[in-house]
């Protein structure tokens, strides 16, 4: 049964997304009503498999934690709602080592969530999600715009700050240590455009 008469008929619920999962199709759940996502652009996943690779080689050395993508993370129940990060840092607090893992989507809220702008994604779109996962209790999200060369840094109770190149992303408490410049992030595919 399509997504959308399920839907109709009751909400649906993180089980039922795993389960369209199993069967090719993607997603993600807001409230119980399925909302399907496409592959990122050539573009998108250079970046975001970019900045992961800088955070993984940081982290994973130090043993701060998991850095991973597109993880389905579960934080509203009745209706459901499951969200997937382009990526997200996991202090070592959250998930510790030999914790224990299941096949399902993650309870914990990263601490650091990252979503980069897709040519369809408006500002207003990428800020209300960056919103909704301070929200949520993430301690920092990064929203990295590929066409302007740009990240902005969100932080709870804090402003906004917008970075440009030549400027250095900090990990600040979050991810203690973490910095690289924002140039770095775009290499990947300055040859590309």
């Amino acid at each position: 049964m399509p997504a959308a008469a399920l839907t109709a008929e009751r909400p649906l619920t993180a089980a039922d997304l795993l389960r369209m999962d199993a069967d090719g199709l993607r997603g993600e759940l807001i409230r119980g009503v399925f909302c399907e996502t496409t592959p990122p652009g050539k573009i998108h996943a250079f970046v975001a498999s970019k900045l992961g690779f800088l955070l993984q080689t940081f982290v994973s050395p130090r043993r701060l934690g998991v850095v991973t993508s597109k993880i389905g993370v579960w934080i509203e129940r009745d209706p459901d709602t499951v969200r997937a990060p382009d990526i997200a840092f996991f202090s070592i607090e959250k998930e510790p080592p030999g914790a224990e893992t299941s096949r399902g989507y993650s309870t914990a809220v990263p601490d650091l969530v990252v979503e980069v702008a897709s040519p369809s994604d408006t500002p207003a779109a990428m800020r209300e999600k960056a919103l909704m996962w301070l929200s949520y209790g993430a301690r920092m999200v990064w929203n990295v715009h590929p066409d302007t060369r740009t990240v902005d840094v969100y932080r709870p109770n804090r402003t906004i700050i917008t970075l440009s190149e030549g400027e250095t992303l900090d990990g600040y408490d979050v991810i203690p240590g973490f910095a690289c410049m924002v140039n770095e992030i775009f290499e990947i595919y300055a040859d590309a455009e």
